[in-house]
């Protein structure tokens, strides 16, 4: 049977629930790159905590926050209410979220790190609550493979465009009010998300209604593990996510000690970081065009060949050369667009196979196990990060001077590790096996199995 086109028209998502889904992305985005990029350095270059207590309380608070993702994401999926699976999970993370980016971004001095460590740990309890449910969602929206890319390009861009203003209100505030450096960062940053988290999640889970005939999952914790781990596409799909993720994770942890330290620039973190962020947003619609053309992973794996070409250029920069690593960053940012819609939306697809496979959906669970990867790359990104420029001898304290030999470690550890892991990634992505056809074909299935089970129940 061929449907019509107005009656196709009328299975896709209406344009306010995408935009009402993807408003609880923008403190996600918002939150992502101050605590991956500036706490550490804040902690470190401005509060006097030492690298490698730094790099140490990163690496075991996401370890325990990987390790509460499986949880959290079988909970979800266990979880029956009348307002459904997902949101409640995303309103109980508000006041967590909300107390620990206050204590993280508001530190009462002085601080160590054992202060460090007990509110990160907080935090990440919080970012699980919210981050799992709320990812796990988008594969519930829609059946479509190319919707799905939409609804992740819509969350991506709308998460982005808190993103860039974030960074365009230090911006403005350098530029226009002389005030600016690290600490003042965090505080303008900290502001937005004790605004954001509230906001944003109360009008998702208010204006987007969420299935509630999904019947919680009986497949036990180990046995579902067991089973993922033989879904194919998806091992090769989070291998991939984990060496970009690592990529990413290094460049974020070095920036800041780059642009203070190498390029002498003490405001322009958030400069470039607004340059960055800002071409990606504009290369979200780009990517998820190119992925309706030539294929998800094939998009992806032409945006993470980007930062071989470009990334290297930074060797190039010295001493008052900020303005002209600005174009780099643009490039880059445009091309990392594509990783904030692209694997999201190939993760909806894997999920479909693993129904197939076991009859059940198990969307949280899967997330679970992807944002494990995704913080165990976090975690290790930065802690090898940090040790490197510990090994090179770099010194972050306040008002250290570094010789050029120093300085020239930090530009390598920040130009050419992202390159090597992303190539890696894109080995990794290369054989990914779901195309649009196949995914046609595992939608048909399981459409007829639902068709089958519904004609086999009673009637009412």
């Amino acid at each position: 049977m061929v449907m019509s086109k107005s009656a196709e028209a009328s299975d896709k998502l209406p344009k306010k629930t995408l935009f009402f889904y993807s408003l609880s992305d923008m403190p996600i985005q918002v939150a992502a790159l101050p605590v991956a990029a500036f706490i550490p350095n804040y902690y470190g270059a401005d509060l006097g905590v030492s690298l490698v207590a730094v790099a140490n309380v990163w690496l075991i608070t996401r370890l325990f926050d990987g390790i509460i993702d499986p949880v959290i994401g079988y909970l979800s999926d266990k979880t029956e209410t009348r307002w459904g699976r997902r949101r409640i999970w995303m309103v109980a993370a508000v006041p967590v979220m909300m107390l620990a980016v206050y204590k993280v971004f508001f530190p009462q001095t002085p601080v160590d790190a054992t202060y460090l460590l007990i509110w990160m740990i907080v935090y990440w309890i919080g970012w699980t609550m919210l981050l799992i449910p709320y990812y796990a969602w988008a594969a519930e929206l829609s059946p479509d493979y190319h919707e799905r890319s939409l609804i992740t390009g819509w969350r991506a861009w709308i998460g982005m465009v808190a993103n860039v203003i974030s960074k365009l209100i230090p911006v403005i505030a350098l530029y226009y009010f002389g005030f600016g450096g690290t600490p003042a960062v965090v505080f303008m940053i900290g502001i937005m998300l004790l605004i954001l988290i509230p906001m944003s999640v109360g009008l998702t889970v208010t204006q987007v209604p969420e299935r509630t005939d999904v019947k919680p999952v009986q497949i036990s914790v180990t046995k579902g593990l067991r089973m993922m781990l033989k879904n194919g596409p998806f091992r090769r799909l989070v291998t991939a996510f984990f060496f970009s993720f690592v990529g990413i994770a290094f460049a974020t942890a070095t920036i800041v000690f780059f642009i203070r330290g190498v390029i002498g620039h003490e405001g322009g973190s958030i400069v470039m970081l607004l340059v960055f962020y800002g071409a990606g947003l504009c290369g979200v619609p780009f990517w998820v065009w190119l992925s309706n053309r030539i294929g998800k992973h094939k998009a992806w794996i032409a945006s993470l060949l980007v930062y071989p070409f470009f990334s290297p250029l930074y060797l190039l920069l010295g001493e008052g050369d900020f303005y002209w690593m600005l174009p780099i960053s643009a490039i880059t940012g445009f091309a990392g667009g594509a990783f904030h819609a692209l694997p999201n939306s190939m993760k909806a697809d894997v999920i479909d196979l693993d129904e197939m496979r076991t009859g059940e959906n198990r969307a949280a669970m899967f997330f679970a196990v992807w944002s494990f990867t995704m913080k165990i790359a976090l975690s290790f990104g930065p802690w090898l990060a940090l040790l490197m420029l510990a090994w090179a001898g770099f010194d972050a304290a306040p008002g250290a001077e570094n010789t050029p030999a120093q300085l020239f470690k930090l530009s390598l550890v920040f130009a050419l590790s992202p390159p090597v892991f992303f190539t890696i990634a894109a080995v990794f992505a290369l054989k990914y096996p779901i195309t649009k056809e196949r995914h046609g074909r595992m939608r048909s299935a399981l459409e007829r199995r639902r068709a089958r089970r519904a004609s086999a129940q009673p009637a009412e």
